[in-house]
């Protein structure tokens, strides 16, 4: 009975023993197997690479202007009197002297014929009143008149040459006014609506008929920074005359001439620190309307050196724009701040330096630190 409780008990120990050599020889290889693993190091990720080269690059900046017709003015009536004719289409475009309105002419031209038979009047009393005072000093020589009687001549022939320029006065205002009932265009252009018809009773006080404004050239006002100019670097600052200017239309697309700014205001608006300038634009299309909103983009004429990467580089999140680049054989986030775009690049103002290597392709499996096997793109590796 003891014997066989003796084999019992040494059997029970002999499987213990095999199981605990059984799970040392397992942990044992699972710790090699994580050793072997935490040895090997991240595969790196293959991507493509462009250096940060310097380029010259203009400075520019977009603003919104308004066009401004060169020439725009409001047509009135300077003589009261009735309409006979309106003498242009409503929107056409009309030439400077062209007839616009026709006031009926039969009072001032009756007031020009008094004036006139007054003025004869007035010089036919002049020529007495002359032939008075030169009888007058005849008998005087002669010691037959008195000078109080040339003294009584000469006042005549004085009031009469004062009448007759009296007179003179109201016939040449007679023929203004007569003058007046034509209304011409006083400068070429486009004119807009009448604001009356035939047979309305018109004067100084009925307000604008209608308004011409000239189409070519064209003037664009726009305010702009007072820093852009007022600039204490000398080698930094622009010069008004120097700035390109041009017009992007609500579509989208440019207008064909361009312009250099020509005029820039005496003072700032203290409420946003801009001054306006203005530019002009020849209009021989007739594609600038007077009063239209357009977009300004101004170039300096002098550009900087800047550097330049391609736009596929660039990434942003809530901390701004940024671009992985090469750095150690890793990828590192770089933050910049952009500035003009120049077709497929973009100027970066802030944050790179030349040569260095922007990633453009397989950015999407990057994260900061991942190691990295570089190709520079295929148009660096063809120069």
């Amino acid at each position: 009975m003891g014997r066989h409780i003796e084999g019992s008990l040494l059997m029970e120990i002999c499987h213990r023993a095999t199981a605990l050599a059984a799970w040392l020889i397992a942990t044992t290889l699972l710790g090699h197997a994580a050793l072997a693993q935490t040895a090997l190091p991240p595969a790196a990720v293959p991507v493509v690479t462009s250096a940060v080269s310097l380029k010259p690059v203009s400075r520019a900046i977009s603003v919104t202007g308004r066009v401004e017709a060169i020439d725009r003015v409001e047509i009135r009536a300077r003589v009261h009197g009735f309409l006979d004719e309106v003498a242009f289409t409503e929107g056409q475009t009309v030439r400077e002297g062209d007839m616009l309105y026709r006031i009926e002419r039969d009072l001032f031209e009756a007031d020009v014929r008094q004036a006139e038979g007054v003025l004869a009047q007035a010089r036919a009393a002049k020529t007495l009143a002359d032939i008075e005072l030169e009888r007058a000093e005849q008998l005087l020589a002669r010691e037959v008149g008195t000078e109080q009687q040339r003294d009584i001549a000469k006042a005549g022939a004085d009031r009469a040459s004062g009448a007759v320029a009296q007179a003179e006065a109201a016939l040449a205002t007679a023929r203004i006014n007569l003058g007046y009932t034509s209304i011409l265009a006083p400068v070429a252009g486009r004119i807009g609506r009448t604001a009356v018809t035939k047979g309305a009773v018109v004067g100084p006080d009925s307000g604008v008929l209608a308004v011409v404004v000239s189409e070519d050239p064209m003037h664009v006002a726009f305010p702009v920074s007072a820093r852009l100019f007022l600039r204490e670097d000398t080698a930094d600052r622009v010069e008004p005359s120097q700035v390109r200017v041009r017009l992007r239309l609500l579509d989208g697309t440019y207008h064909a001439h361009e312009g250099r700014i020509d005029f820039v205001d005496v003072s700032v608006d203290q409420t946003t620190d801009t001054v306006l300038a203005r530019s002009t634009i020849a209009n021989p299309d007739r594609a600038l309307i007077d009063g239209q909103l357009v977009t300004v983009d101004l170039e300096a004429a002098n550009p900087v050196e800047k550097a330049v990467v391609p736009q596929a580089a660039l990434l942003a999140d809530q901390g701004g724009v940024y671009v992985f680049i090469v750095e150690d054989g890793k990828a590192a986030v770089r933050r910049v701040r952009t500035g003009k775009t120049i077709g497929a690049e973009i100027a970066i103002d802030e944050g790179l330096s030349a040569g260095e290597q922007v990633i453009v392709q397989g950015i999407e499996r990057l994260r900061p630190g991942v190691p990295v096997q570089a190709a520079p793109a295929v148009s660096e590796r063809a120069d």
